[in-house]
């Protein structure tokens, strides 16, 4: 390795504007926005947002070093800058895989090292069991297997450490709608009319929200809460397109790319039991369980973890 450059600090690198941009049409009246950064020559990483339904921001772009790497981002289906807005129709995990087959195919590209963080953790290993061949390697974070117990954990049992927070949540419905807290969401988040959807969404938004940082910020933020309480609750309700146990049955088909998970030790949105569930399964993988985080990838401890891991798997992708 060389020095400088190559040694990692673990700080975000400097904010960046893209080389190259676009939309693809990807069919089901679908179409992706995509982004390239850092060096057009270098090996590719490919970044997959949350949620499913965040979209992604011009910090992501900073968890990796541009000198090196060709970082591409893209906003899964109904996400961020791709249409239609919350379009939940033709919208499983099996299209959105399909979805990073056409970008990589459509940029040329042979293989990536794939990078996601928590819904983005999930579709990566996924993509990863049906395409292996096209990836180096994974830096996951905040581990979500989509199994029921992580979706009934999430809606019903996250709120015991923001109490406030879940009544809050569970007070936006009607009082009769209360004893089916997800299907009634998902009713009214599906909801064409706007009175009805984004109240919703916008609780639904500011529950997630409450709860992602060891510390709360106390800020609201309910933009996008439409896309991302939308989608969410379409794959919640469709236990994520995947049968049970599908990633821990598969990940022998990856377990020989190497593999840095980084997890929260307070993570309440997706408890650590799951990352370390995934790293016993398996051999090889390094497992990094930063003490003093919860969920955001932006919490000091987990982005430092994450440059870190970035830049370590610079090693085999030259």
């Amino acid at each position: 390795m060389a020095d400088d450059v190559r040694t990692s600090t673990g700080e975000l690198y400097p904010l960046i504007e893209p080389f190259n941009r676009g939309n693809l049409d990807v069919g089901d009246g679908h179409t992706l926005y995509w982004e390239e950064c850092g060096n057009p020559d270098g090996p590719a990483v490919v970044f997959l947002h949350g949620g499913p339904g965040a979209g992604c921001a011009p910090s992501h772009r900073r968890l990796f070093d541009p000198g090196h790497w060709r970082i591409v981002l893209f906003d899964q289906r109904g996400c961020g800058l791709s249409k239609p807005t919350a379009g939940i129709e033709a919208n499983t995990t099996q299209h959105v895989i399909a979805d990073m087959e056409a970008i990589r195919s459509h940029l040329n590209i042979n293989d990536w090292l794939v990078f996601g963080g928590s819904w983005g953790s999930l579709l990566a290993v996924a993509y990863g069991i049906a395409h292996s061949d096209r990836c180096t390697g994974f830096v996951i974070r905040g581990v979500f297997l989509g199994e029921r117990e992580e979706l009934r954990w999430f809606v019903e049992d996250m709120g015991r450490f923001f109490p406030n927070a879940k009544r809050k949540f569970v007070e936006a419905l009607p009082s009769g709608e209360r004893d089916d807290i997800m299907g009634n969401y998902h009713k009214r988040l599906i909801d064409p009319d706007p009175t009805i959807h984004q109240p919703a969404a916008d609780a639904w938004s500011n529950f997630e929200s409450a709860c992602a940082r060891l510390i709360p910020s106390g800020n609201s933020d309910t933009g996008g809460s439409l896309s991302l309480s939308r989608i969410e609750a379409h794959y919640f309700v469709n236990d994520m397109f995947l049968a049970p146990r599908y990633i821990l049955d598969n990940v022998a088909k990856i377990a020989h790319l190497p593999c840095v998970m980084v997890q929260g030790r307070y993570d309440v949105i997706c408890p650590p039991w799951t990352a370390d569930s995934l790293s016993r399964a398996w051999p090889g993988s390094e497992l990094v369980m930063v003490n003093d985080a919860g969920h955001s990838a932006f919490e000091p401890g987990i982005r430092k973890a994450l440059v870190k891991a970035t830049d370590q798997m610079r090693q085999i992708n030259q």
